[in-house]
């Protein structure tokens, strides 16, 4: 018989699965726009039936989907990776124990403010980058802690632009970190170079 732990570890590597299929789908796709759509549609039903689920089953009760705003292509940027000094930072994870990551590289984004990307320094590797704006912990705005652009580690990879030294950004991916719905979780928050001083109204918002 399959212990409960071994239930809740083939669950976690399907919903793995099925996000980096995902997201290959979101980089094949021509239009963001339409991308943005089909990305929606599959992380609510994720979401709402998957046994990995983040959501409690209080929040699963009259879930209709996500709170994410409509699609503005404002927010979306093809950003060469600027060189940034040496930094490191660890996070106590709920899951993974300490996890350590180095800063490769920094993007400037227009009339938005600049944001620090991170590698996975342990097995796997990965770039990581999370995102804190203004508008974090307010009513209606977003997650108190920040929110997640690319986590590629676990498939959340929006890949690159049109020319190869650049990196996609795009806020309307924003997604909340799994603590935000269910406190078991302990996620790596938006250190200080990933702080916007603007409020980024586009990705996923805060409250099921």
């Amino acid at each position: 018989m399959t212990s409960a732990a071994a239930r809740t570890a083939l669950d976690i590597a399907d919903w793995r699965r099925r996000v980096f299929a995902l997201y290959d789908a979101v980089r094949e796709a021509d239009d963001p726009e339409e991308a943005h759509e089909l990305w929606r549609i599959e992380r609510d039903a994720l979401f709402a039936h998957h046994p990995a689920t983040p959501l409690l089953p209080e929040q699963r009760d009259g879930f209709v989907g996500l709170p994410l705003a409509p699609y503005d292509a404002a927010w979306r940027f093809e950003v060469p990776l600027l060189d940034a000094d040496q930094a490191s930072f660890v996070a106590t994870t709920g899951t993974d124990g300490e996890v350590g990551f180095e800063r490769i590289g920094r993007v400037e984004l227009p009339d938005t403010g600049s944001l620090d990307v991170w590698r996975l320094t342990s097995y796997g590797g990965g770039l990581f980058v999370p995102v804190r704006d203004a508008a974090a912990g307010r009513p209606g705005g977003t997650y108190g802690g920040g929110r997640y652009l690319l986590d590629t580690i676990k498939g959340a990879d929006l890949g690159r632009g049109d020319t190869p030294d650049t990196l996609v950004i795009d806020f309307n991916f924003a997604y909340n970190p799994s603590c935000a719905y269910d406190p078991m979780w302990a996620c790596p928050l938006a250190p200080a170079g990933n702080v916007l001083p603007v409020a980024v109204p586009v990705g996923e918002l805060y409250g099921v």
